[in-house]
């Protein structure tokens, strides 16, 4: 108990420094949950998931405010130091034994499906299927947000833009069977 009462504390840390992002860590974990059921995948995997789901982020507190909350584009050194936050968050972690097995999600929660990602150039099955799970359930996150860089999409739109990127930035099966669990009365 007190290990999951740790991990809603530092998620919220990270909320909260990120206004604009408040309560995101809350929903990629909603999502990812529901994703990995659909997925059917074993209850320890899930378990694994929704602990990656809740720190994906984590590493994002050694990104400058300045960077964080820039209210437009990042420029391209702006964007390779942001880029850092999955392996900081690994860095920050990696001593914490019972989060052993979420420290793969976190550090390549951006990789792509085609191996255009980072921070390793991962593709296909090479990324661990819970970061494939975060990669599509952050993304439709984002989407749904309003950001200083871009206003919040329907879902209908967000569901639009998955599809498109499924089988390059997404796995195109995972992709499938989020959007059949965002169906109304699919738990």
């Amino acid at each position: 108990r007190s290990y999951e009462t740790t991990l809603g504390a530092l998620s919220r840390a990270l909320d909260l420094r990120d206004s604009e992002t408040e309560d995101h860590s809350r929903r990629v974990t909603d999502l990812a949950c529901r994703l990995a059921a659909a997925a059917e995948l074993p209850k320890s995997r899930e378990d694994s998931i929704r602990r990656g789901a809740l720190l994906h982020d984590v590493g994002k507190i050694g990104v400058p405010d300045a960077i964080l909350r820039k209210p437009g584009r990042l420029t391209d050194e702006e964007t390779l130091l942001m880029r850092k936050h999955p392996e900081w968050g690994c860095a920050m972690l990696k001593e914490v034994d019972f989060l052993a097995d979420v420290l793969p999600l976190i550090l390549h929660h951006h990789e792509k499906f085609d191996g255009t990602g980072y921070p390793d150039g991962l593709r296909g099955e090479q990324i661990p299927v819970g970061a494939r799970i975060l990669s599509i359930v952050d993304a439709y996150a984002a989407m749904l947000t309003s950001r200083p860089y871009a206003p919040p999409r329907t879902p209908d739109e967000a569901q639009t833009e998955l599809r498109r990127l499924a089988g390059s930035r997404f796995d195109p099966l995972l992709v499938e069977q989020f959007l059949i669990s965002l169906r109304p009365g699919i738990k």
